[in-house]
């Protein structure tokens, strides 16, 4: 009933900067630099027969048009404008005919060019990405926000999409299953419904954009690739480790998990202290995630932006899948993130002492575990999870201001579905409500894919309200 009342209260409160976000904004926007960067090429934007406008790219081969709305859009790139040296790679091409363009979308649409004087055999990359902030404001985050499955054609059979959607859903509830343990692990342990959550998880992605966008750290990456170029193995490994946007991971991972323990150590614990009632805690956090949100907001501004890198890559056809290098990899470390917080939390005294405190916090206390050090701890971890959920939802997805705000109740719905209070039921409701979200689309349209998620969870409450791992208590 407190986690239900918080999604409605927090809905209430959204400001109307949220809701007047999803008015306009949508964008074609993509980056010509392969096989290099190339500055000066015209592409022009359609719709029917009207022309929308033009843009030329920049010294990074960057371009962007600003459209009038969502809809199907025609792309034609200016075959004129291209410098002699290079030509339009066959695949895919000088036009894209019919780019779908959704509500307060920032869509990328890929060019190709080779140089003139070689056949070009690299493969054909996706034709676009769906770069969508998928809506912003309570509104609008329903209808569209998840992770858009590439590869999947309209022409494919009912088995392919499936099976692609399938993969598109793995990745989606890996995704809600790292950033919602620390919530349910922070509910197990303290009882408090955490609603600056999603605003966490926001910081972890903007923070991982600043310090990827940093001079220093692409100088290092650079020096280290040049100095270790003829290497075996160890130049290939600290070039890639030394990248902007691995580094900016590792540190927003630590600055998340800084934020968790100072929320813990400065607010929370003096709260407790004094004896404030849960729902006024709720509240607190309430006002908290505005606050965070918006301080955010203030810094980075409220436009939508993407990582620089890992974001045009060629497709792998793995069979019937389709999957970016980019998205297996992020499936991969999220798989291997979920196993090693699972082990932490079975194999360590720290972990074991983190689930005698969510079973139980008085007998814990009792026994003579620490209460206050685990909590802190469980705020630690809870902050580094959800600064890693975070970026690797931005790598999929514009970064915006708002953007974990519009994971938030899918979290919820993940934390409710495997059972309040248990880590290992938020991964299992995290997978599930992924799986859920991208199967339905299937046979409903796309704009309520996150709508027959939470419905699942709506269920769920009503047929097994201890969700599937919790466990039933006496009330009263």
């Amino acid at each position: 009933m407190t986690v239900l009342l918080a999604v409605v209260t927090a809905i209430l409160v959204t400001p109307a900067v949220a809701v007047a976000d999803t008015q306009g904004g949508e964008t074609l926007n993509g980056q010509i630099r392969k096989p290099e960067t190339v500055a000066g090429i015209d592409i022009t934007v359609f719709q029917g027969d009207e022309e929308i406008g033009t843009a030329t790219t920049d010294s990074e081969g960057r371009w962007e048009v600003a459209l009038p709305g969502p809809g199907n859009y025609r792309v034609v790139l200016d075959e004129e404008s291209v410098p002699d040296e290079f030509v339009v790679a066959d695949q895919p091409g000088a036009e894209h005919a019919d780019v779908n363009v959704r509500p307060g979308q920032q869509r990328t649409v890929i060019f190709v060019l080779a140089y003139a004087d070689e056949a070009s055999t690299e493969p054909s990359p996706s034709q676009s990405s769906d770069d969508a902030d998928d809506g912003a404001g309570a509104a609008a985050s329903d209808t569209e926000d998840g992770l858009a499955a590439p590869g999947v054609s309209s022409n494919a059979s009912f088995g392919t999409k499936a099976i692609q959607l399938t993969v598109a859903g793995l990745l989606y509830g890996l995704i809600i299953a790292i950033s919602a343990v620390g919530l349910s692990l922070i509910f197990g342990t303290t009882k408090l419904t955490n609603f600056a959550h999603g605003d966490m998880v926001t910081f972890g992605a903007l923070m991982a954009l600043l310090v990827s966008g940093m001079t220093l750290f692409a100088g290092l990456h650079t020096a280290v690739t040049n100095l270790l170029a003829d290497v075996w193995l160890l130049g290939p490994v600290l070039g890639f480790v030394t990248r902007p946007m691995v580094l900016g991971t590792v540190v927003a991972v630590l600055l998340g998990a800084a934020l968790g323990a100072f929320l813990e150590r400065f607010i929370w614990r003096p709260l407790r202290k004094r004896n404030v009632a849960l729902i006024q805690m709720f509240i607190v956090s309430i006002g908290l995630a505005m606050v965070l949100r918006h301080v955010l907001m203030v810094a980075f501004g409220s436009n939508r932006m993407s990582y620089p890198d890992f974001q045009l890559q060629a497709m792998l056809r793995l069979g019937p899948i389709a999957i970016t290098p980019r998205d297996l990899v992020l499936m991969i470390l999220s798989v291997l993130v979920l196993v090693g917080v699972a082990a932490l939390l079975q194999f360590t005294r720290v972990g074991k002492a983190m689930r005698a405190v969510s079973d139980n916090r008085d007998l814990a206390e009792s026994s003579g575990i620490n209460v206050d050090r685990v909590t802190l701890y469980v705020w630690t971890l809870g902050g580094a999870l959800t600064a890693l959920g975070g970026v690797f939802y931005g790598l999929n997805q514009i970064v915006h201001w708002q953007m974990g705000f519009h994971l938030l109740l899918l979290m919820f719905a993940a934390v409710i579905l495997g059972g309040l209070g248990t880590a290992y039921g938020a991964m299992v409701g995290g997978l599930i409500i992924g799986l859920v979200a991208q199967l339905s689309t299937l046979w409903f349209p796309s704009q309520l894919m996150n709508a027959w998620a939470l419905g699942l969870m709506i269920i769920m409450l009503l047929v097994r309200p201890q969700g599937i791992l919790g466990r039933r208590e006496r009330v009263g």
